[in-house]
């Protein structure tokens, strides 16, 4: 089983977004398929805060600089954007009334 060390250990070859690898290519490392690299990064990031950045550009690779942090926050940004707009269509409800309904879910 691949752990979150092995992930960020293979990433530190991969500093800067010119050195990104792509998804296809970190999995066949790793030995893992892309479905389950994708939930090992969000892992990584979610619990605990490693910024690993990439896009289906550039491929993953860990920020030097906080323009490189910046650009990769604003690529999910603007995914998760766009998911919260498909959601407030299907529910039929205005994006700021889905945000609110979303917080109060959260209380």
């Amino acid at each position: 089983m691949t752990t979150r060390t092995q992930l960020l250990n293979a990433l530190a070859q991969h500093q800067g977004r010119d050195k990104g690898i792509s998804a296809r290519a970190l999995a066949q490392q790793l030995g893992l398929s892309p479905r389950k690299l994708r939930k090992l990064i969000s892992s990584a990031r979610d619990e605990e805060g490693y910024a690993i950045c990439g896009t289906p550009r550039t491929g993953y690779y860990m920020a030097v600089t906080p323009e490189e942090l910046q650009a990769s926050c604003a690529f999910l940004e603007h995914r998760a954007m766009h998911s919260l707009r498909v959601l407030s269509r299907m529910r039929k409800v205005s994006l700021p009334t889905l945000m609110g309904q979303l917080l109060l879910n959260q209380a």
